[in-house]
């Protein structure tokens, strides 16, 4: 048997059955003992349809013997019926419709069965649109309640909307343009089919379907849109079965908010805001018989590109209202309505902060997704700012390859070839050719904030490649590749990554050639007093890797993470001028005994592998002395080493940076990871005095216009018993880190700005993490060693050196876009009742005359007398002080260059410079490296004997 004959029998089937007997449906035959009443039931339908064209006023019969008469032309030109031979079907007629007995029927019903029993198997159970609210869009505001981004699952953009909100001439409109007889069928319109059947034959170019509304729904939302005869089996029994479970009312408000109306809007409400600029509820007759027409073909009666087809099709729907008196002649007019301008949503930056808001959204408020309704989104980013910290990473770390020569270049972002052949060929074009390809293009890696440029000569003279490139405002550069290797790959119309260099005295503007990196990085904004997210950079690119390394990616925080020994000390009653030793040591494992005790030994060392003698808190601290955090750790915190493990693992748990502390002692140099947004909430603490905050990107969810959420803005706990004075004295040292410890890179900014580099083992992580009054800015760099290995990022690269200069521009464009710039806050009132202000020698400690040398203020605690308390000498005796040798003077000692990971510089090279670099839309001031930014070594204090007759005065 033929097997679209199969298909067209077992249609019918179905057919049969939900018009004679829709209360009985079976969705499964006996391929041998129900084949008459198979037979019987193709009887029924056949009469049923033939009825059908009677109202129609159509003869079948004649129809058909019209259709014999030219077999060929249909057979070629019916999609539906191509290969089918047509005296078959005539047969098969004659056979189930007329009930003629026919010799050698085509017609096998076994198969016709078999066929229909395996495409109904398992039908979806349509009782399960019930109440059923479709995936909706939800919109997220930024900061200032301007539109960041919309979420919503594939073909799901919609906003829902109640039957009764919309206009009754609007639902007339999709009634009159789609399913004239809604209100009468049971969900298959057989005077529907017989039009469609009948479209078919005169207009076989663009063949009809006849499906109801009710069918549609189906489709859309049970059966899916396969164009297959099983699809249209399914169709028919579930719309039949849809009818007897849900009112007319709830299938109509069900497909006016699942149909697609083109502009990238689903649903009436979507489409509405999408071409009028309005809502639903306000659309006018017209507007709504517009939408009504686009639902048979949104492309095909485009009112954007094909206004002339839209309008025709605005006539037709208009005039079947006009003949179902749904309106009048006069309201008839098919005039196009105005339509907004489309904009299609296409969006280039803060995808892991809107991925971060979906689960935020899952935690706070119990929200699985974003998707299910429509929900407005009040989130705390700063928009301007976010662009600003994206563009710095990505610049900042290929930067550092392109510096540490580990750049890949594995080929251009794309070629325009032929679209630009296409535009040229385009005679109505106003613009080069190669620009409007180019403006048209969207690169793979669509939120890099660098220019895409396009190549548009390469020619290669006696001093060697002349590449020029293409901008998108139409502007031509010389390309600075650094690379001949580079230079011989590119070809005419590759379109790459460029950094523009304007004009400066007599340096030409240049572009110079960016290649995406393989090292990572993340960033974050933080605002310390609210713990609000003003910026979050999870990667170098969302496209490229979805992995938030802001909050999925703990790592080893290396340095950034001494702070914590060193609040333990202050809140122990030490003070930032107490003497430690920065010289070796060595502690036995934890609880180890015996022959393990002999293996687990933990002997640190200093960068340089040196020592320095005795040294203050604040100096240990400023210049991330290894040692000497490992001497306080042993003699400073508690009896023992392990218990001023303790000490510190208790401040690591109330600052929220762990939920478990690994008891080992590298712990204090920052052996166990953490997330680099935890860490960013201590140092924000640390800022707010001991008040930490709690960071979240979501202020409120709303719900029509309902708060269903919204962030306590008390959410703020303190860190232990919120000893203010300690968390100042530990703030002040972190300043201190930037005006002459490993920070001093970024020197300048000290008065406004404290934080903490930090690089792990093998320089495979690098940090920065800083603060302001305002904010807390946390940098990382590395590699992802999602291969089980560490890769590290190279000798001498340290947090110093790779994510320090990203600090300046990302600080700066907060003092610019979120608050004035302002000096660092001295100590609070609560603080200062502890506190007193002291002029200091940062080097020894020693108290020094005001404004003389390198005095500074510190400021020490009081004692429960009221006076100084004096720890000074509490760990380091002064005999133990005046006792160490070895010292130099400060401008000439042997000591290396050095940093506070352990790890030697190999040749001394000084690392690589940042050259300037724009940012964006704005232009924020430059930054470098420095050489000597964590390798000048403090030279350990000079044995001064206090008589001596010929002693520098300070």
């Amino acid at each position: 048997m033929d097997s679209i004959l199969i298909k067209i029998f077992a249609t019918a089937l179905a057919f049969s059955q939900v018009t004679t007997r829709p209360d009985g449906v079976k969705t499964e035959f006996d391929a041998v003992r129900d084949r008459f009443e198979v037979a019987q039931l193709l009887n029924a339908g056949c009469a049923h349809m033939r009825k059908a064209f009677d109202i129609e006023d159509i003869n079948l019969d004649d129809l058909i013997a019209t259709a014999m008469d030219d077999k060929e032309a249909l057979s070629s030109e019916i999609k539906a019926l191509k290969g089918l031979n047509l005296a078959d079907l005539q047969m098969a007629y004659r056979q189930f419709c007329k009930v003629e007995k026919a010799e050698g029927s085509p017609v096998d019903l076994g198969q016709v069965i078999a066929f229909y029993n395996s495409a109904v198997k398992d039908l979806p159970d349509a009782a399960q649109l019930k109440h059923l609210s479709l995936p909706g869009m939800s919109v997220v505001l930024d900061n200032k309640s301007e539109r960041l981004a919309e979420i919503y699952a594939p073909n799901n953009r919609r906003i829902w909307v109640k039957l009764a909100d919309i206009p009754e001439a609007v639902r007339n409109a999709f009634i009159a343009a789609e399913d004239k007889r809604f209100f009468q069928h049971a969900g298959i319109d057989e005077r529907g089919l017989v039009r469609a059947f009948i479209g078919n034959f005169t207009q076989p170019s663009r063949p009809q379907g006849g499906s109801t509304i009710t069918q549609q729904v189906v489709k859309n939302l049970l059966v899916g849109n396969d164009i297959t005869y099983e699809r249209k089996l399914r169709e028919m029994i579930v719309a039949s079965r849809m009818e007897r479970v849900l009112t007319k009312a709830e299938i109509l408000e069900l497909y006016l908010n699942s149909i697609y109306l083109g502009r990238g809007a689903w649903g009436i409400e979507m489409a509405a805001r999408s071409y009028f600029g309005k809502s639903a509820k306000a659309l006018s007759a017209v507007e709504g018989a517009l939408l009504a027409g686009l639902a048979k073909g949104p492309n095909y009666f485009n009112p954007d590109h094909l206004p002339e087809r839209a309008r025709e099709r605005l006539a037709y729907v208009l005039g079947r209202m006009q003949d179902d008196a749904m309106i009048d002649a006069a309201a008839a007019q098919a005039v196009l309505p105005r339509l907004a301008e489309y904009r299609p949503t296409r969006r280039d930056f803060a995808f892991h902060f809107v991925d971060h808001i979906a689960r935020e959204a899952k935690v706070v408020a119990g929200l699985d997704t974003l998707t299910k309704s429509s929900y407005t989104v009040r989130s705390t980013v700063n928009s301007a700012l976010q662009r600003v910290v994206e563009a710095t990473l990505q610049e900042g770390l290929a930067r550092y390859e392109l510096n540490t020569n580990r750049y890949k270049f594995e080929g251009p972002e794309a070629n325009i070839s032929d679209a630009v052949r296409l535009r040229a060929a385009d005679l109505r074009g106003t613009e080069p050719a190669w620009l409007a390809a180019l403006k048209a293009t969207r690169l793979p890696l669509y939120d890099v904030h660098w220019e895409s440029a396009v190549v548009l000569e390469n020619t290669r003279g006696k001093s060697g490649h002349a590449i020029n490139v293409g901008l998108t405002d139409g502007s031509i550069l010389p390309l600075n590749t650094w690379s001949a290797a580079i230079r011989r790959s590119l070809k005419p119309y590759d379109v790459v990554y460029v950094q523009v260099r304007k004009a400066s005295g007599k340096q030409a503007a240049r572009a110079d050639l960016r290649i995406r990196p393989t090292v990572q990085g993340a960033a974050l904004v933080l605002e310390n007093e609210t713990g609000r997210i003003l910026a979050m950079a999870g990667g170098f690119s969302y496209p490229a890797s979805q992995l938030n390394r802001v909050v999925q990616s703990p790592r080893q925080p290396g340095s950034t993470l001494k702070p914590l020994t060193y609040l333990a000390a202050l809140r122990k009653g030490l003070q930032p001028n107490t003497l430690v030793m920065d010289e070796p040591i060595t502690l036995a494992p934890i609880g180890a005994t015996g022959s393990a005790r002999q293996r687990g030994f933990w002997s640190p060392k200093n960068y340089e592998g040196g020592a320095s003698g005795a040294i203050t808190l604040r100096r240990a601290l400023e210049n991330s002395r290894n040692l000497a955090t490992a001497q306080l750790l042993a003699t400073g915190l508690d009896d023992s080493a392990e218990r001023g493990l303790d000490r510190v693992c208790e401040v690591a748990m109330e600052a929220q940076l762990y939920k478990e502390c690994m008891r080992y002692y590298p712990f204090v140099l920052g052996a166990q990871t953490v997330r680099l947004i935890d860490l960013a909430a201590f140092y924000a603490a640390i800022a707010n005095e001991g008040a930490r905050p709690q960071p979240h990107a979501i202020e409120t969810i709303e719900q029509d216009g309902r708060p269903i959420y919204r962030h306590d803005p008390h959410a703020v706990s303190w860190i232990g018993f919120a000893d203010r004075a300690s968390f100042y004295q530990l703030k002040s040292m972190l300043q201190g880190v930037l005006a002459r410890g490993t920070g001093r890179g970024v020197k300048h900014l000290s008065p406004y700005a404290g934080g903490k580099t930090g690089t792990t083992d093998d320089s495979a992580d690098a940090w920065f993490v800083g603060f302001t009054n305002d904010v807390t800015i946390a940098i990382w760099v590395g590699y992802d060693n999602g291969d089980g290995g560490r890769r590290t990022l190279g000798r001498g690269q340290t947090g110093g050196k790779v994510a320090l200069p990203m600090f300046e521009p990302i600080v700066q464009a907060a003092w610019e876009l979120h608050a004035p710039k302002t000096a660092l806050n001295g100590p609070s009132r609560e603080a200062m009742r502890q506190l007193v202000a002291l002029s200091i020698d940062p080097h020894t400690g020693d108290p020094a005359p005001a404004g003389s040398g390198r005095a500074f203020t510190e400021y020490l605690k009081r004692d429960p007398s009221g006076r100084i308390d004096d720890t000074q000498f509490r760990i380091v005796s002064r005999a133990e002080r005046y006792a160490h040798r070895g010292g130099y003077d400060e401008d000439d000692g042997p000591f290396q260059q050095w940093s506070h990971d352990n790890r030697l510089y190999g040749d001394n090279r000084p690392p690589f410079p940042f050259p300037n670099w724009r940012l964006g839309p704005r232009e924020y001031p430059s930054w470098r490296g420095y050489p000597d930014d964590e390798d000048r070594l403090p030279r350990p204090p000079l044995r001064v004997d206090p008589d001596y007759f010929w002693r520098r005065l300070n």
